[in-house]
C-alpha cells in the first residue's frame, strides 16, 4: 500500500548539482525512478546541497536507492568521481492527513525561497511551482518536445520510462507528464488559494492546523523539513522569507560554472575532483578577491 512521504538527499560538504544539465538529469532519474519503483511523485525541489520531494510509494527507500544511484552514475562518470554521491543516509518523514499534507508540499515548494535563491518560488526554474495551476497561473506550457529518439542522451541508454513522459529541447522531462499535478491542483483547491500558500509566512499556526490531522506526526515546520541539510540555520531561512536576501549574489551554480568552464581549463584539469589539494586552495583564494565569496560556500562548490 502505497503512502505519502517527504524525503530529502543532502549532498554534505559538497555540490550535488554543477550546471543546469545536472538539475535536468537530477529530474529524468527522479522521473524514472518513480516509473521502476510504480510511486507517484508529487512536489520536488533540487537545490544545489540537497532535494527535496514529495511522493506515495510502497517503499520510499527504493525510491531513493534508484534516483541515487541512476544520479551517482551519471555525476561520477562526468566530473571523473567515484564512491556514493550525498550523504549516507536520506531524510524520509510520512506524510499523514490533510494538513500534514499541505505543510509539506508548500514548504518543498518554497524551498528556493528559503535559502535567499529566488524572491518567490515561482521564479526557480528546478521545482514543481510553475507546474501546478499551469493555465489558470498563466504560464506557458513547452510548445515543442524532443524527438524521442534523442531522449537517451539525456537519461541514458538503459532507463525505462512511459510513452506519457514527454520532454522539452532543454532535454527534461515535463514536469506536469511525470508528476500528479491534477492531485496538487485538488489539495489546493484554487489557484488562488495556491498562490496564497507560496507566500504564507511562516507561523504557530502551520503547526496549529496540522493538529487537526491527529495523526501522531511531528509537524511539518522549517526545522523539520530542513533535517539534516547543512546549507542554511532556520534563523536565516526565516529572514529570506520576509524577502531580506540578496538575489543577485553569485549562487552555487554561477560559482560552479566560473570554476568548472572558465578557470579548471587553466589547470588543465576536466573536473574539481582531478585537482590537488594545493590547487584547490589556490583556486579558493582567487574566488575569494575576484567575486566576494564566503569560505562556506568556496569550499562546497570546490568540494574541500
Amino acid at each position: 500500500m502505497k503512502r505519502t512521504y517527504h524525503l530529502c538527499l543532502s549532498a554534505g560538504d559538497e555540490v550535488l548539482f554543477r550546471d543546469q544539465e545536472d538539475y535536468n538529469r537530477g529530474f529524468n532519474c527522479l522521473a524514472v525512478a518513480l516509473y521502476n519503483t510504480g510511486s507517484t511523485g508529487l512536489v520536488e525541489s533540487f537545490m544545489s546541497t540537497h532535494f527535496h520531494q514529495m511522493a506515495q510509494t510502497e517503499v520510499p527507500k527504493d525510491l531513493m536507492f534508484s534516483f541515487r544511484m541512476q544520479y551517482s552514475m551519471y555525476f561520477n562518470r562526468k566530473y571523473f568521481r567515484s564512491g556514493k554521491l550525498g550523504e549516507k543516509h536520506h531524510f524520509s518523514m510520512e506524510v499523514v492527513g490533510y494538513n500534514h499534507m499541505l505543510a509539506a508540499a508548500s514548504y518543498t515548494l518554497r524551498n528556493a525561497l528559503h535559502h535567499g535563491i529566488a524572491p518567490i518560488p515561482y521564479a526557480y526554474p528546478y521545482c514543481s511551482a510553475n507546474a501546478i495551476f499551469m493555465k489558470e497561473m498563466g504560464k506557458s506550457p513547452c510548445e515543442k518536445f524532443l524527438d524521442p529518439r534523442h531522449h537517451r542522451n539525456h537519461i541514458g541508454k538503459t532507463a525505462e520510462y512511459p510513452s506519457s513522459y514527454k520532454m522539452s529541447e532543454s532535454g527534461v522531462f515535463l514536469r506536469e507528464t511525470v508528476l500528479d499535478i491534477p492531485q496538487m491542483e485538488n489539495m489546493f483547491v484554487t489557484p488562488r488559494a495556491y498562490n496564497w500558500y507560496m507566500t504564507r509566512k511562516s507561523s504557530e499556526e502551520w503547526e496549529t492546523e496540522q493538529q487537526k490531522d491527529n495523526n501522531n506526526q511531528p509537524p511539518i515546520n522549517l526545522s523539520a523539513i530542513e533535517s539534516g541539510v547543512k546549507a542554511d540555520n532556520t534563523e536565516r531561512m526565516l529572514i529570506y522569507e520576509n524577502g531580506k536576501s540578496d538575489y543577485k549574489r553569485p549562487s552555487d551554480i554561477d560559482i560552479c560554472m566560473e570554476i568548472d568552464r572558465t578557470i579548471l581549463p587553466k589547470y588543465g584539469k576536466a573536473s574539481i575532483y582531478l585537482l590537488t589539494r594545493q590547487e584547490k586552495q589556490q583556486i579558493a583564494e582567487q574566488l575569494y578577491r575576484n567575486m566576494h565569496i564566503g569560505e562556506k560556500q568556496i569550499r562546497r562548490c570546490l568540494a574541500m
